[in-house]
């Protein structure tokens, strides 16, 4: 569980971890529904109230419709009993009209519901995505603990059947509470009163068909109730090892070809067969649970018409009960006890329901978290602010540390002029990456600040530049829209990276991501920061995938067409200080890395200042 959680919960000291764990359950239902509910606040969406009270006028009118078959269920077998042909004949015709008005009315009930299904989920899902993608919050999850692995999953997936379930849950309780209502009051006027003979005295039951449907519901649900309870916990269990079988998928989708290279097919093979397996085996424990469900809602729906016509048989035998209104019952009966069964029918889908909403739960309370810290001034962050007089970028104080406050890089201090070339150089897991994601914006944890100057833009030139899908056009203007430049000036950019073999492909969609190499990336990446002209570029092992000649062009080119562009670039080749006005290293000590040197690779005409506080006593 996570700090924010169990600040949530309460204290859990005098909670045992069962205990625990269902507290922690009700707080993530808890949670869910303090974000879907604003769907319908001040800030939420305009038609939300009017689809609703449509839908709930809808279900209404269905209702009277329901009523009006069951009345003609009488008349139509009143005048059977009695030879009626005429009356039969014209019922005949009436019936057509009611069953086109009925079919309309489910219909439009149908459209308007998935109307509100779908614009909650649209409300819900952009509000969600909105809150992850802010601040690189997105990336921040890999780096922490909590229960949100696969948030794509529980975005899209978890995310429907967390909004959809409950709009069916919802109208089809007040479906079930106004058609048991107006026919509890058909079966207390039809059925009246039963008297039976017991022990030589007769026993009067008022409203016998009633309190008949009423002990018969409450068997039922019961059943299901007790036999099923289990069925939300297996459920969650599912969704979950469900989502990490699709995540497998995709991790062996996205890493082919280094898959294919190394041979690992039969490795992966396995991995997925124990990720099936755990599939399998909750599928096999969710289906003992359904077999359950089934008995009792099967057995139902066998023995439920079956029970009012032996309930009215005295009467009709008799003569005080005529055959219409032994059928109006039996249906009027059928009706209320679907009404009260309600949760027979709809358990699977409420425990279904109860997983997903709390995965999304979990994801938004990860969120929470980041949040939290984000406004927080007892968690250590790095500050983001504006530089003085000549410099473009400046660390002040600068401690990059981890999401458990371990330090990764120890206070630096580095300040930049405009048009500096920046090599950070270092001994693997010295802190590099981390620092230039610190710079970027990417990892918050930390203490000091990164100071741009006023207006200045930053590019992010990472080891593996992220195609999207789409056109080639849309991959080199990413992250800006495919349209933002002419395709005079992006064959112009391919050209100078050595991409020029591409250029009749510009409009072509395919799948680039796993067509082009890495070393066809990287260049692509470049093609990019030509045409985006930034201020500022953070280059992380951004030319690791080309070879030495390739990556000197690639350089040169990049000297030549951005001269006064500020480079800040992470590099394990000794042949990129040929392409940098000055290098930092970074070395490993106990508490985190420090800056050990700061040194020019070739006369820069713009003064600097440099300063490392630890810099004297590392030497």
């Amino acid at each position: 569980m996570t700090d924010h959680s169990a600040e949530a919960l309460g204290d859990k000291t005098t909670l045992t971890p069962q205990e625990a764990e269902k507290a922690r359950k009700r707080y993530l239902l808890k949670r869910f529904w303090i974000s879907a509910r604003g769907y319908w606040g001040r800030k939420g969406d305009r038609l939300a109230w009017p689809c609703c009270i449509a839908l709930l006028a809808l279900i209404g009118i269905n209702v009277g419709f329901q009523y009006g078959i069951n009345v003609w269920n009488r008349e139509i077998f009143d005048a059977i009993e009695q030879r009626d042909a005429s009356s039969v004949y014209s019922l005949g015709g009436i019936f057509p009209f009611l069953v086109l008005g009925s079919v309309t009315l489910v219909t439009t009930q149908v459209f308007g519901r998935m109307m509100v299904q779908r614009r909650w989920r649209s409300w819900l899902t952009k509000a969600l995505i909105a809150r992850w993608l802010d601040h690189g919050r997105y990336y921040q999850l890999n780096l922490i603990g909590g229960d949100h692995q696969n948030p794509e999953a529980r975005i899209s997936e978890d995310m429907r059947i967390a909004t959809e379930s409950p709009v069916d849950f919802v109208s089809g309780v007040i479906a079930a509470f106004v058609s048991a209502s107006t026919f509890i009051v058909v079966l207390w006027t039809i059925g009246g009163a039963l008297t039976l003979p017991i022990a030589g005295a007769d026993i009067t039951i008022p409203g016998f068909l009633v309190i008949a449907a009423v002990i018969y519901a409450t068997i039922t649900s019961g059943s299901i109730a007790f036999i099923a309870r289990h069925f939300v916990q297996v459920s969650e269990v599912k969704n979950q090892v469900e989502a990490e079988f699709r995540y497998s998928l995709t991790r062996v989708r996205e890493n082919g070809e280094s898959i294919a290279l190394l041979g690992g097919e039969e490795e992966e093979r396995n991995e997925l067969d124990r990720s099936f397996k755990n599939v399998r085996r909750q599928w096999r424990l969710l289906a003992h649970q359904y077999m359950r469900t089934t008995v009792v809602s099967h057995g139902s729906l066998l023995i439920a018409p079956v029970v009012p016509v032996l309930l009215c048989a005295p009467k009709f035998l008799e003569g005080s009960m005529s055959l219409g209104e032994v059928m109006q019952a039996a249906s009027a009966f059928t009706i209320v006890q679907s009404a009260f069964g309600w949760l027979v029918d709809n358990y699977p889908r409420l425990a279904d329901w109860n997983a997903c909403a709390r995965r999304v739960a979990s994801l938004m309370m990860s969120l929470d978290g980041l949040e939290k810290a984000e406004q927080s001034e007892t968690v250590g962050r790095i500050r983001r602010g504006e530089t003085r007089n000549d410099v473009i970028l400046a660390l002040n104080n600068l401690s990059v540390s981890l999401g458990d406050g371990t330090a990764v890089v120890k206070e630096t201090e580095v300040e930049i002029v405009p048009g500096e070339r920046v090599l950070v150089a270092g001994e693997s897991g010295s802190g590099k990456s981390t620092l230039v994601r610190a710079i970027a914006g990417l990892w918050p944890w930390g203490d000091g600040s990164v100071d741009f100057r006023a207006g200045s833009n930053l590019f992010m030139l990472p080891q593996k530049p992220y195609i999207p899908s789409g056109t080639l056009r849309r991959a080199v203007a990413y992250p800006h829209g495919a349209d933002e430049w002419e395709a005079e000036k992006m064959t112009a950019a391919l050209d100078k990276v050595g991409l020029g073999h591409l250029n009749d492909k510009l409009e072509e969609d395919a799948p680039w991501d796993h067509t082009l190499s890495g070393g066809e990336k990287q260049r692509l990446a470049f093609a990019r920061l030509l045409l985006h002209h930034p201020e500022i570029v953070v280059m992380d092992e951004a030319t690791s995938a080309l070879d030495e000649k390739s990556q000197d062009k690639i350089m040169q080119m990049l000297t030549e067409e951005l001269p006064d562009v500020t480079i800040v670039s992470v590099g394990h080749r000794a042949e990129l200080e040929a392409f940098h006005s000055r290098k930092i290293t970074l070395e490993k000590h106990e508490g985190g890395a420090r800056l050990v040197s700061d040194v020019d690779l070739m006369r820069h005409a713009r003064r600097r200042n440099v300063l490392s506080r630890l810099l004297p006593q590392s030497r």
